[in-house]
């Protein structure tokens, strides 16, 4: 049941992502394929796929018990307060402490899990802001 509830809701979510493209405003510099289209691919390839959940289910899925769930749940949090937190602490602080909580709760050993967020967060402040030349969020440090 919980499959075809799925495809439901992706159903209805593909016809609104379809409606909304259809309201793009065409503009007078457009290019062969249009603005359109690849919303248009999006909106069809998310409905044919509902379309699978909704003709197809898979057999009752298996709920985590409420520990897992909590679990889960903090991690949504721990990703929010990231979220929040990015412009305050900046990216590597931020990033760092995201990367390593998540890496333990994942499985690592707490070592493992401070090599992985300093690798992590170090590397993609490397690749994105030095290499790549993107702003990232600047904390008290002015990295």
């Amino acid at each position: 049941m919980s499959d075809r509830i799925f495809g439901g809701v992706g159903l209805l979510l593909a016809a609104f992502y379809i409606w909304a493209a259809s309201i793009i405003p065409t503009s007078f510099m457009d290019d062969a394929i249009g603005s359109r289209t690849f919303p248009y691919i999006i909106g069809t390839a998310l409905a044919l796929c509902s379309l699978v959940f909704i003709l197809r289910p898979d057999d009752e899925p298996h709920w985590p018990n409420f520990a897992n769930f909590a679990e889960i749940l903090f991690a949504a949090a721990v990703m929010f307060l990231y979220a929040k937190l990015l412009p305050v602490l900046g990216f590597i602080i931020a990033t760092f402490g995201a990367t390593t909580y998540l890496g333990w709760r994942l499985g690592s050993r707490p070592l493992g899990a401070v090599m992985t967020g300093v690798g992590a967060s170090i590397g993609i402040y490397v690749v994105f802001h030095l290499v790549l030349g993107l702003s990232l969020a600047k904390g008290p440090f002015g990295f």
